[in-house]
């Protein structure tokens, strides 16, 4: 599978799966970076320097795309080949015009605790990432890995890979210091849609959820005061039910969650039902159904405990005619913890089989 590839950064022939499209970054011009190019350029993995910083774009043979703002690990575009026509490749991901919001980014918080004993969560600082290795096996897979250094005690390795039907994103955090550290953690992807009526999410009947705000991250395009905001549905709001208080835990009992209306969910595990010897755990995977495009994508999760899901609702006007969701794995209801010396693991794979 596509995942142990991406760790260890060996590039073997994978037997793998499947991704999909949406919108595309404006850059200005960009001419070649020497450095970089010279020294992990090759077949499928080009480096560009732009006013503001430098990208990667790793490809493959049959069309599909990757592109990577390399000072901040912000993948901007994902473009994998979805219909049999010559081109056939669509975006998958929702960026804002700038191209500095949304996309898929990695968001990781130090929890510790206050002089009264509450714990409160901290940002580590992810603004500056170097180029630490690449791979390819010049057909059909690709991966850059990135390695943060301005995290602290905190050695980070953020890995991205290629593959003709799918795109994965792995982290690699080690506690290179001499206490524990507790780590709110998360991939957030946002992806684009057709049509806000036709935007669906498929595979977490019977999972648990409560209503919960995003971890704050400098990709996001809707704030967690935004994303918990109430929305007025308007006149046509069949199925519209109002979202619950934060905290309050309910059950997803259909098997489609319709996303045309505003919500902001972790599902998970409430944390009481985790201290029990045997208890359910949610689906390791789920599909996003955009019935505007007929286009359906598997998200994967690995390590992460639990899965975050957001839709802006009418909110999405703001920015353009497209539809979006943010959705990922994460592991915000309970901490992380790292032990000094110890490594944590975790990943997102987005693969679908529409051709």
């Amino acid at each position: 599978m596509a995942a142990a590839s991406l760790l260890s950064l060996s590039l073997p022939k994978p037997t793998i799966i499947i991704p999909k499209s949406s919108a595309s970054t404006i850059t200005p011009t960009v001419t070649v970076t020497e450095p970089l190019e010279q020294k992990f350029g090759r077949k499928g993995i080009k480096f560009t320097e732009y006013e503001g910083g430098q990208t990667a774009e790793l490809s493959v043979r049959n069309g599909s795309s990757v592109k990577i703002q390399l000072n901040n690990a912000h993948v901007t575009s994902y473009k994998p080949k979805v219909y049999w026509k010559d081109d056939g490749c669509e975006e998958v991901l929702y960026t804002t015009s700038s191209g500095d919001k949304g996309g898929i980014g990695l968001v990781i918080d130090s929890v510790t605790d206050d002089t009264k004993g509450k714990s409160v969560a901290k940002g580590v600082d992810l603004s500056q990432w170097v180029v630490k290795d690449a791979d390819s096996d010049s057909i059909d897979a690709v991966q850059v890995e990135l390695s943060c250094t301005t995290s602290g005690t905190l050695d980070i390795t953020y890995v991205i890979s290629l593959y003709a039907l799918s795109m994965a994103t792995a982290v690699i955090v080690k506690n290179k210091g001499r206490k524990p550290v507790n780590l709110k953690t998360g991939i957030l992807s946002h992806l684009r849609f057709k049509k806000r009526g036709g935007t669906a999410i498929d595979g977490l009947k019977g999972s648990s959820y409560c209503t919960h705000p995003p971890l704050s991250s400098p990709f996001e395009i809707l704030s967690p005061s935004e994303a918990l905001k109430p929305e007025d549905p308007g006149l046509f709001s069949f199925g519209w039910e109002p979202e619950k208080k934060v905290g309050v835990w309910s059950k997803q009992d259909v098997p489609i969650t319709i996303l045309k209306h505003k919500l902001s969910r972790v599902y998970g595990t409430p944390l009481e039902e985790r201290l029990k010897e045997f208890y359910n755990t949610i689906p390791s995977k789920y599909e996003t159904l955009d019935q505007g495009r007929e286009l359906f994508f598997r998200v994967i999760r690995m390590g992460f405990e639990e899965i975050y899901l957001s839709s802006p609702g009418s909110l999405s006007e703001k920015y353009g005619n497209d539809y979006f969701i943010c959705t990922g794995p994460v592991s915000v209801l309970s901490p992380i913890t790292i032990e000094p010396g110890e490594e944590w693991r975790g990943a997102q794979v987005i693969e679908h089989d529409n051709l």
